[in-house]
């Protein structure tokens, strides 16, 4: 059996991940997981008590788990999902690592205003784009604690130099319409994992929830080739 381990990102649940989530499960001899980070999920004031290490002891115990029932275990990550899986990748035996709008860096100032703009638009005439998901956003903005945000950027903190310890095959996705989190967050992460085997792409048309947007079916694509058309062919050289 394969397993994979799929993470949200700050703030969010497996609703994120959710298409990609539903993708692979449709796949026979799979075992796919996406669990609730603590704190997380509808009511963000949960957050205020919520520590990293909780969400680092969380995804160590599915990947654990996962092991334990399958015979090799990929592991994708979006945002701060993301760091998490470099961390999970870099410490435990992970096939092969998808990383999404992974959040080595964070804030994008030129793309941010851009979004602000249309925030203005949208209160104005009630018109944004299909994928701007400005009341979500909003949401966020109003209703995470500040002690969480300390939490977020302290896991960034320690994740980060994990990555250069990376040597699976890795591919890494990211949107370039992203507020969120820059280009130069993907660009780093690829200069410095140490993989032999590592690919990145980026979505031109894509915002930060990636898999909720114009291109969700083409990062889709782009992964189950990498985990699943890249696989079969490898057992068949074997």
């Amino acid at each position: 059996m394969i397993g994979c381990l799929c993470i949200h990102g700050f703030t969010g649940d497996p609703w994120e991940v959710e298409p990609i989530v539903k993708e692979l499960q449709k796949q026979e001899g799979w075992l796919v997981y996406s669990p609730v980070l603590p704190g997380h999920g509808k009511e963000l004031n949960q957050l205020k008590t919520a520590t990293y290490e909780e969400w680092v002891y969380t995804v160590e115990v599915a990947f654990e788990e996962l092991q334990k029932r399958c015979t090799e275990v990929f592991v994708i990550g979006f945002s701060m999902g993301g760091m998490l899986a470099s961390y999970i990748a870099a410490r435990y035996p992970v096939a092969k690592l998808v990383l999404l709008n992974a959040a080595a860096f964070y804030f994008n100032p030129k793309q941010f205003f851009k979004d602000m703009i249309a925030a203005i638009r949208f209160h104005i005439t009630g018109n944004q784009e299909k994928d701007q998901l400005i009341e979500l956003y909003e949401k966020k903005f109003k209703e995470t604690p500040f002690a969480a945000l300390a939490q977020f950027l302290q896991l960034v903190q320690k994740t980060k130099p994990y990555a250069s310890r990376i040597s699976v095959p890795t591919l890494i996705i990211q949107s370039e319409q992203d507020g969120l989190v820059p280009m130069k967050s993907a660009y780093h992460l690829y200069d410095i994992i140490e993989s032999d085997e590592k690919e990145l792409i980026a979505m031109k048309r894509s915002r930060h929830m990636i898999f909720h947007g114009f291109e969700s079916e083409e990062v889709i694509n782009q992964i189950k080739a990498f985990l699943i058309e890249s696989n079969e062919e490898r057992k068949k050289t074997t």
